[in-house]
């Protein structure tokens, strides 16, 4: 982990759920994270981050959905994720034009776990990215598919946040942006759920914490419309609550909230994509069909959970980046955190 603290560290937190003993994506049992940075010369700020819930969901697949909302992007598996409402492979995140060589990466790594897929069946990979080209030369071929066989093989549950991953050249509300992530745990008919969530933060807006207008106040936001290309935003959201993939659908429409509340209006050139999966002990045993009840009681405290870890993870992509130095000398700044952190608690 980064030396720096993240949001909770400061006596802070985004609504009253509990989160998980690591607060990150990986409380949901058996989901591991893995990155592979690029942070090379003057101008390659980039990387690819897995997060991949164990080898066996090609032949045992995961319930699973994307929500879009704004589709300014290039979201690879999406088609086949909306009509069969499954996920096969783990999740790649990366730059916007390294998605091809991670597609090739996915699909052969998921062939080497997987001895007995048939020449004949096709794998559907999936993989999201975000532009990082405000530091970053997207243009040099950088990304390899052997980068996916790294990133799956340190791959784990104690993973680092931040400039790491795909989140090595990212900008988020004209700050430095990266990667987030965030848990919360929920109570339902004496059962007891993880919702975890990890963020690719590349989007623009009028930052706000807490609902206190942060951007405003350090005279710096991205609705000067200056900025035409503003970014992007990637989430993950994976929960152990058996649910179908309609149910999932609504948990990652509601992820899309967080964004709003952090001060984003889904821009014309920001490609924001939610996407959500359920790594339930059914699911994992290839069982589908047991879902929890589609009502108030049951989903209401799990688009909670969803919102606040969501928003609570872009927080921690921005208070844990560094200020970084990239292509044609751009300079994207970290977050002045000791200054906010005050006016938080005025």
């Amino acid at each position: 982990m980064s030396s720096q603290k993240r949001f909770r560290d400061y006596g802070l937190s985004v609504g009253r759920l509990p989160t998980g003993p690591k607060n990150l994506i990986s409380d949901v049992s058996g989901i591991r994270v893995g990155h592979v940075t690029y942070f090379e010369g003057t101008d390659i700020r980039t990387g690819l981050t897995i997060i991949d819930p164990g080898p066996t969901i090609f032949r045992k697949k995961l319930p699973a959905a994307i929500s879009i909302g704004n589709g300014y992007g290039k979201l690879v598996g999406y088609t086949q994720v909306e009509e069969l409402g499954t996920l096969e492979t783990p999740i790649a995140l990366t730059n916007t034009l390294a998605v091809g060589p991670v597609i090739r990466g996915i699909v052969e790594a998921t062939i080497m776990q997987n001895r007995d897929i048939q020449p004949t069946e096709t794998i559907n990979a999936v993989v999201g990215e975000t532009n990082d080209s405000w530091t970053n030369n997207i243009h040099k071929d950088v990304i390899k598919k052997q980068d996916v066989f790294k990133a799956l093989k340190h791959a784990s549950t104690d993973f680092e946040l931040g400039c790491v991953g795909a989140g090595t050249g990212t900008r988020a509300f004209s700050w430095k942006g990266g990667i987030g992530s965030s848990s919360r745990v929920v109570s339902l008919n004496g059962n007891s759920y993880t919702v975890g969530t990890l963020v690719q933060t590349n989007f623009g807006g009028d930052l706000r914490i807490l609902g206190k207008q942060v951007g405003y106040k350090l005279g710096k936001t991205d609705f000067d419309f200056l900025l035409p290309e503003d970014g992007s935003c990637m989430i993950v959201v994976a929960t152990d609550a058996p649910l179908s993939a309609k149910q999932l659908k609504r948990i990652a429409n509601r992820a899309l909230l967080a964004l709003a509340r952090t001060g984003s209006v889904m821009s014309h050139g920001s490609g924001d994509y939610a996407i959500a999966f359920s790594r339930s002990r059914a699911s994992i045993d290839g069982v589908m069909g047991q879902t929890l009840e589609s009502d108030s009681q049951t989903l209401n405290p799990l688009f909670l959970a969803t919102v606040d870890a969501v928003e609570e993870s872009i927080y921690d992509a921005l208070f844990l980046a560094n200020t970084t130095v990239g292509r044609n000398g751009e300079t994207l700044e970290a977050l002045p955190v000791d200054s906010i952190i005050e006016w938080l608690k005025e």
